[in-house]
């Protein structure tokens, strides 16, 4: 009688305390650029161009105005995959992580370290774009 190999269906306790070191360290690089960047939208603020003549006031306005919004679109981003890391380690605590949310099979590790807030295998990402 051969044994049936049985497919996991969840990381053990030991591969999600790997799993959550690395999601703790993306975390806190993840705001500290936060607070960089939100330091570099309110400086912005502070360079005013009254010196200036008043051709280089519009050119240095709008270039100011640019970065302003390139840095908001940065922070925005950059809050939204703090939410996510948050949200793995939701999962890692109620023992949901790695688990694709498509396929319901476990997510490779290999995935899982490059992304680690990932909730869809490479197999379901493709297939979104499929349809």
């Amino acid at each position: 009688m051969a044994a049936e190999k049985t497919e996991k269906t969840h990381y053990s306790d030991k591969e999600l305390a790997e799993f959550k070191a690395i999601i703790i360290q993306k975390l806190e690089d993840a705001r500290k650029e936060l607070v960089n960047l939100q330091a570099a939208l309110n400086s912005a603020n502070e360079h005013g161009t009254d010196d200036t003549a008043n051709t280089f006031k519009v050119l240095e306005d709008g270039s100011d105005t640019l970065a302003k919004e390139e840095a908001g679109q940065l922070a925005a981003r950059q809050k939204k995959f703090i939410e996510q890391l948050e949200n793995a380690l939701i999962r890692i605590e109620n023992k949901s992580y790695g688990i694709c949310r498509v396929t319901g099979k476990l997510i490779p590790k290999e995935r899982l370290r490059a992304v680690p807030h990932t909730t869809q295998s490479i197999e379901a990402k493709l297939q979104q774009y499929k349809d």
